[in-house]
């Protein structure tokens, strides 16, 4: 089934390569954009996807979802960093994962700019293109840390800019480059140590979690479980390698637990 998926996937973001960012339309919520290319790369993977694996259902950026069941369940998002893709950054990704009784067993994500496909499965390790990856064992004053600014919920700025400024004087650098799936990929192969985003749909994260865990990082879910993939509100995520959890989660938790203390 792996050949076939990752032939799929490479297929889609053909869709995303080819099309010109188009017909770009708001949805619910402050920054939150889709394109024509969105939907017609989800319809191609959900036609293709479906029928790979018969009884299966997908949930999808671009689409409504139900709760999550123990039926087979694709988790896909068609473009993660869309507003990326309509600047021409050329820094996104199609994201796929496929979760068995509520628990992901692949992830998938492409970058089609770089030819990038990081992949996993559960209890295989993780990989890059085929070849196994690991996250760093860069220590915490050293770490290069990425963010995301949870861009659709204009009330979590000030706490993510407080565990910016708190983490910029403590490690080595921050970068912020709008694809919560490569910034998940790129700790899991080591091009960076830490990477936190006060709200992330599980679309978002949902094959990145697995390619993190399989490559021997940490994944944190501060607002619940932590393997737990809920499609009703958005997830507080903190990913790192070992050596950065301890001092990096800290920071990041105290941010996120002021935020909820002043919401009471």
């Amino acid at each position: 089934m792996q050949k076939h998926l990752e032939a799929i996937i490479k297929q889609a973001a053909q869709i995303m390569i080819n099309k010109a960012p188009k017909g770009v339309s708001s949805k619910e919520g402050h920054a939150n954009f889709v394109t024509e290319a969105d939907k017609e790369t989800q319809d191609f993977l959900e036609e293709k996807l479906l029928a790979l694996l018969p009884g299966s259902v997908l949930f999808g950026e671009e689409k409504v979802n139900e709760p999550l069941t123990d039926e087979p369940t694709w988790v896909v998002d068609p473009i993660d960093g869309t507003l990326n893709y309509i600047h021409g950054l050329n820094h996104s990704a199609v994201s796929v994962a496929l979760v068995k009784d509520k628990q992901v067993e692949l992830g998938f994500i492409y970058n089609p700019f770089q030819d990038e496909l990081f992949s996993a499965q559960l209890g295989k390790g993780a990989y890059l293109n085929g070849q196994p990856i690991s996250c760093s064992s860069t220590p915490f004053e050293r770490a290069v840390v990425f963010y995301g600014t949870s861009p659709y919920d204009a009330r979590l700025v000030d706490a993510t800019f407080g565990a910016v400024s708190s983490l910029m004087r403590k490690t080595a650098d921050i970068r912020r480059f709008g694809s919560a799936a490569l910034d998940l990929a790129y700790i899991a192969c080591g091009r960076g140590d830490l990477y936190f985003e006060y709200a992330l749909s599980p679309w978002d994260y949902a094959a990145g979690m697995l390619i993190v865990t399989e490559a021997g990082g940490v994944f944190k879910a501060l607002n619940r479980r932590d393997d737990a993939l809920d499609f009703s509100a958005p997830a507080a995520v903190f990913v790192s390698n070992p050596l950065c959890e301890a001092e990096g989660l800290q920071i990041v938790q105290k941010e996120y637990s002021n935020w909820q203390a002043q919401r009471r």
